[in-house]
């Protein structure tokens, strides 16, 4: 992988490494479990669920990735504009930009 300069500059690279359609569902629906247990770990008080939020957000990429993009995460050579791609294309799919 690249070495990339700035988020404007990965986000073409993210989006390509997400071409088929499965995955970014994959990715879509971790990261709604994300969500939904960062809330659960907010209103029990319970930190354990942000664990299992890690789980599950990784978890469902990652077999996206593995078994059907074929490649490997973006997030082991480029952690954090990794994470914020996620996010983004989360959003990119809610709004209709990226076909869900």
């Amino acid at each position: 992988m690249s070495s990339f300069a700035s988020f404007r500059e990965f986000y073409p690279f993210y989006l390509s490494e997400h071409a088929n359609r499965t995955s970014r569902r994959l990715h879509f629906i971790g990261s709604c479990g994300v969500l939904a247990l960062v809330v659960v770990a907010i209103t029990t008080g319970n930190a354990w669920w942000i664990l299992g939020a890690l789980l599950c957000g990784y978890g469902f990429a990652w077999v996206g990735h593995f078994f059907f993009e074929k490649n490997r995460p973006a997030t082991f050579k480029h952690p954090f504009y990794s994470f914020a791609g996620d996010w983004v294309m989360f959003k990119d799919i809610l709004t209709g930009r990226i076909r869900f």
